[in-house]
């Protein structure tokens, strides 16, 4: 056994469970691409100001998950917590706002990086699937993507999920409601790290999962309540989008997620079979991010879904994806003459768009087609000295036991008929 293993708080992802991984990833992005996102993929590690900047100071993932870094030449550099910050950051780099056709639309997919404590659904390495919308202030916007979202998510089965939703408001009614639940949260029995995000962003503060400061957030000031008539009438829109497409939400005042970079339309998926760690996705619209980090004015929405969350969700609810075969056929020569022959109709068939594998180490006859069975494969292709000298393969269907001779240069018409 190796002496090394995997870093504490991560995992290796192999097959087959990586498979579901994969298709997992498909599955949210396919509706995504059917909406117009085109890929885009950032670097591992950004500048650490992007995030402290973008994300917030008074964060979690910034004072404490982040793991940081200091190159040769000085520079602070942090591995990606989140995606937003760096597609942004990426977008505004290669002028895409400045091409005329906003919103730019983009999705991704990557790993992400947090200092946490691990546990079930929470790791130190994970994988999300993310979107953004750039440049635009629309509710039929942020309607969109929260339904190519949930419509993901029903594509591959799950049904227990709930969406949460929320404003946040904007510049023009959030610092009246910061003040008030500012004046209450001072008032409060709170430790003093606590205290000092009430100074910075009160409404971190809401977000605290703590038994304790949540029984004296009753009675709190709402963020609903506070809303400018703009901010209510765009809330209204989004949740009457929402209706008229068949997705059900939850309002939920006390809503402001882990990132300060929200505005307005606020949203997590929460799924209740995982336990603590019942937020499977969820974003939101970040008007100001932009200028935060030295762009123009860009109004935006986005989101991202965690793939082991998902996973975990679809295992909650006894879900399990079809997935292709990874093999469908397999070959199993005898003697050399049937290794040469049967590796070129192994490539034949490949380029021919059919999974094929092959008996490599010389193996006999019955272990290779142990191997043919533990394949998955539904059909094997068996030939020695006897069979080649008459031209033929054996096509043997390993469901039913039914063998056929072949000619060797119809193994591929002959393959794909029975496939089909």
């Amino acid at each position: 056994m190796s002496t090394f293993q995997a870093p504490k708080g991560t995992y290796d992802l192999l097959p087959p469970d990586s498979a579901v991984f994969l298709a997992v990833r498909e599955a949210i992005s396919a509706p995504l691409r059917r909406a117009g996102y085109g890929y885009v993929e950032t670097p591992g590690f950004e500048q650490v100001e992007l995030f402290s900047r973008g994300v917030g100071e008074s964060t979690d993932i910034v004072t404490k998950e982040m793991y940081t870094l200091t190159t040769k030449g000085g520079t602070e550099l942090a591995l990606r917590p989140e995606g937003t910050a760096s597609v942004l950051r990426a977008a505004l780099e290669a002028n895409l706002h400045k091409a005329g056709n906003l919103p730019v639309k983009l999705w991704y997919s990557g790993s992400y990086y947090r200092y946490e404590r691990p546990q079930a659904g929470r790791y130190r390495h994970f994988s999300q699937v993310g979107a953004e919308a750039i440049g635009a202030e629309d509710p039929v916007l942020d309607a969109e993507l929260i339904i190519l979202a949930v419509d993901a998510y029903r594509s591959l089965g799950l049904r227990n999920f709930r969406l949460l939703l929320n404003s946040l408001g904007d510049k023009e009614c959030r610092p009246v409601y910061r003040a008030a639940l500012q004046d209450f949260l001072r008032g409060l029995d709170l430790d003093e790290d606590t205290r000092r995000r009430i100074e910075i962003n009160p409404l971190r503060v809401l977000d605290d999962k703590r038994d304790t400061v949540q029984k004296q957030l009753v009675g709190a000031p709402m963020m609903r309540d506070h809303l400018c008539e703009a901010c209510k009438a765009y809330h209204e829109q989004v949740r009457e989008l929402l209706t008229a497409a068949g997705v059900e939400y939850e309002d939920d005042p006390k809503l402001v997620r882990g990132l300060d970079y929200y505005t307005r339309t606020t949203f997590e998926f929460v799924h209740d079979g995982l336990g603590s760690q019942s937020a499977v996705g969820g974003g939101g619209r970040y008007d100001g991010l932009s200028e935060m980090i030295g762009g123009p004015a860009l109004p935006s929405v986005g989101w991202a879904l965690g793939v082991d969350r998902t996973v975990l969700a679809l295992k909650a609810e006894g879900v399990e994806l079809e997935l292709p075969a990874p093999t469908q056929v397999f070959a199993v020569p005898m003697g050399e003459e049937a290794r040469r022959v049967l590796f070129g109709a192994v490539t034949e068939l490949r380029r021919a768009g059919v999974a094929t594998d092959f008996a490599f180490g010389g193996k006999g006859l019955k272990n290779a087609m142990k191997s043919a069975n533990r394949s998955g494969a539904r059909l094997a292709i068996v030939a020695g000295e006897r069979d080649l000298a008459e031209g033929v393969v054996q096509v043997k269907d390993l469901e039913s036991g039914e063998q056929t001779a072949v000619p060797v240069d119809g193994i591929v018409g002959a393959v794909r008929e029975r496939l089909a």
